[in-house]
């Protein structure tokens, strides 16, 4: 019994998280959730100053939160960095405090980071696309250390899945993921 206890906590130790924002919440979700390797996805806020906050005082912008993702991934399967890839397509790092029509602080691009590592890495990979310049102006994302995560309300998680036929769904969210699937077919799960 002692042998599959210690198996099973490596299993869940083998985990990393990541805490992403790009814009709403929503479309992060839809496309993370697909990903092979990625475990969980949780929609929620970080980098504010109230604690517990609700989704009406994020949007008004005084509480200092970005709509993030959190998720648990297995480095073994998809890489930081491969996330970090999947990020910068998905949504624009040069818009401050905006993505499409969703303005506001908590609309910022943004990675949490959660250890040295994955902060070097984020720094490395930022300076390689503006190097080899992906976009015709400068990025904007912030690298700030994580401290806090609080998920959204029951109402956000799985939002995409559960509202497919919603007017911002199909013309936000499912757009975005049709250009995601094409590009990495070979990284989404079964």
């Amino acid at each position: 019994m002692k042998g599959v206890v210690l198996s099973m906590k490596n299993r869940v130790d083998k985990y990393q998280k990541a805490t992403l924002g790009g814009g709403c919440f929503w479309c992060l979700e839809a496309a993370f959730q697909r990903l092979e390797g990625v475990k969980t996805v949780t929609s929620g806020y970080s980098g504010g100053h109230k604690e517990n906050p609700t989704y009406k005082e994020v949007c008004t912008g005084d509480t200092g939160h970005a709509e993030v993702i959190q998720l648990d991934f297995d480095p073994g399967i998809i890489t930081f960095q491969e996330l970090l890839e999947i990020f910068f397509f998905i949504h624009n790092p040069t818009t401050l405090n905006r993505q499409g029509g969703d303005v506001g602080t908590q609309y910022r691009s943004v990675i949490f980071y959660h250890s040295d590592i994955q902060k070097e890495t984020a720094e490395e990979f930022i300076k390689m696309i503006e190097d080899e310049q992906i976009y015709d102006k400068p990025i904007v994302t912030q690298l700030v250390e994580f401290q806090t995560f609080y998920p959204a309300e029951d109402y956000h998680q799985d939002y995409y899945i559960n509202n497919t036929e919603q007017a911002y769904c199909n013309m936000v969210i499912s757009p975005k993921l049709s250009k995601f699937r094409s590009k990495y077919k070979e990284k989404l799960k079964n």
